[in-house]
């Protein structure tokens, strides 16, 4: 703590993480070792397949690699120090790496809202309009949408940065979770946090609701698309273009919803730091595997990659 007048200066806050566990600690970090381990792999090994087959050079592929390394960012800004911990008696962490972390970590959860939103408009145009679809998902398109994902997800963390800049923190350093959540922070702090939460609250309506919105009325037209196709195989085939992503965004959505009522109010329970963990790792890590597990472009770039290379 560093002392200024009557005000106590917080320098580094305590991870409480999963502590209160004593006689699981060991099983817990081999599990989440190994479920982030997997995250990793799984998203690192579909970037280098796209990148490597020319077959899934596409819209809706490029707009997947870019989901991947948005989930390798995400899961590697809280994972590697909530693991570290586990074995150290000190659980400590610097004011300013506490910040870095949580930027890293809303940078990459904004932006991924926001690709989400994309891919989303992807899969309308390919299914509501397959005849333009080329014209419509022009390869600059894309990259403006995957670049205006990430300025997106940049700003709106800047500017949660620079609220919690404002604020004191001169009580308790204890945060009851294994990562630097804004929640926590808020509740640890000496000063009115009236302000973060107002932005908190505008930033919530325009990457939650607004970005969810869009994403269902696609899904309308979407689906009012998809059952004017009068064969059965062809809805079929429709359908199994977009189900992956519909399956994807739903479990990014609905978890997060889940975990973010659950522990709004600054207060985090075991449960709590249990259900965060599937929001924040285990989803990362069923992504890849969910776009992967009935595509058949996906299964045969990887056959071409296995005669290729003679790997399995």
């Amino acid at each position: 703590m560093r002392g200024g007048g009557n005000i106590t200066e917080i320098t580094e806050f305590i991870l409480l993480g999963f502590s209160d566990f004593p006689r699981i600690t060991a099983l817990l970090f081999i599990l989440f070792l190994l479920i982030y381990i997997t995250a990793l792999t799984w998203n690192l090994c579909l970037i280098v397949l796209i990148r490597m087959d020319s077959h899934l050079h596409t819209p809706m592929y490029f707009f997947l690699s870019n989901l991947s390394f948005i989930d390798l960012c995400y899961v590697s800004s809280t994972v590697p120090k909530m693991l570290s911990n586990f074995f150290q008696g000190k659980k400590t962490i610097s004011f300013v790496g506490c910040i870095a972390q949580y930027f890293t970590f809303s940078t990459m959860g904004l932006s991924e809202c926001c690709l989400m939103t994309a891919m989303a408009y992807d899969r309308y145009a390919a299914i509501c309009n397959p005849l333009l679809y080329v014209s419509i998902m022009s390869p600059t398109l894309c990259i403006q949408m995957v670049l205006g994902s990430y300025v997106a997800g940049l700003t709106g963390s800047l500017s949660q940065i620079c609220a919690l800049l404002q604020l004191h923190f001169c009580g308790p350093n204890v945060i009851r979770h294994f990562f630097c959540d804004v929640s926590q922070l808020i509740h640890l702090s000496c000063t009115d946090p009236f302000f973060v939460e107002v932005l908190l609250a505008i930033l919530t309506i325009i990457f939650g609701i607004i970005n969810a919105l869009i994403v269902v009325i696609s899904y309308v037209y979407i689906i009012l698309s998809i059952m004017k196709i009068m064969s059965t195989k062809g809805r079929s085939k429709a359908f199994n273009t977009c189900a992956s992503h519909l399956v994807a965004v739903s479990l990014f959505y609905v978890s997060g919803v889940f975990v973010y009522l659950c522990y709004s109010s600054g207060v985090s329970s075991s449960f709590d730091r249990f259900t965060s963990m599937v929001y924040i790792v285990v989803i990362p890590m069923l992504n890849p595997l969910i776009y992967s597990l009935r595509n058949k472009e996906i299964k045969d770039a990887m056959r071409r990659l296995q005669k290729k290379t003679g790997t399995c």
